[in-house]
């Protein structure tokens, strides 16, 4: 059984941190391309942050780039999402996604069922 699933979220003050994780199980992911969505009350759902296999390539939504860092630990089949400097608007469920690709790609096979980040003070 493939899964993922999401730890991490929370409520924080802005300007905080958290680190958001994605633990997978029931494949190795050392081959599958992994990303973060988000999605926030009343609004589409949002790419944030993809990593290829091997970690050799990254992207980042403009909203997040220098504060969101995405990172992979093949051996603990786990990414992870490090999110500094935190805003009110990146208050949403954020979800982790794994493509078979190894790339960043647009559509994603397998899904996890979201952490909530909520940032107010």
């Amino acid at each position: 059984q493939l899964q993922l699933v999401e730890s991490g979220g929370g409520l924080v003050q802005p300007g905080g941190s958290l680190r958001l994780s994605c633990a997978v199980s029931g494949f190795t992911v050392d081959y599958y391309g992994i990303a973060w969505f988000r999605q926030a009350p009343g609004k589409e759902r949002e790419g944030v942050s993809c990593i290829s296999s091997g970690g050799g390539s990254t992207n980042y939504a403009d909203s997040v780039k220098g504060r969101f860092t995405i990172s992979r630990d093949d051996a603990k089949n786990t990414a992870y999402l490090q999110m500094n400097s935190l805003k009110p608007e990146d208050t949403a469920v954020y979800y982790c996604a794994a493509s078979p690709s190894g790339l960043c790609v647009r559509k994603y096979d397998y899904w996890g069922q979201g952490t909530q980040v909520t940032v107010s003070s």
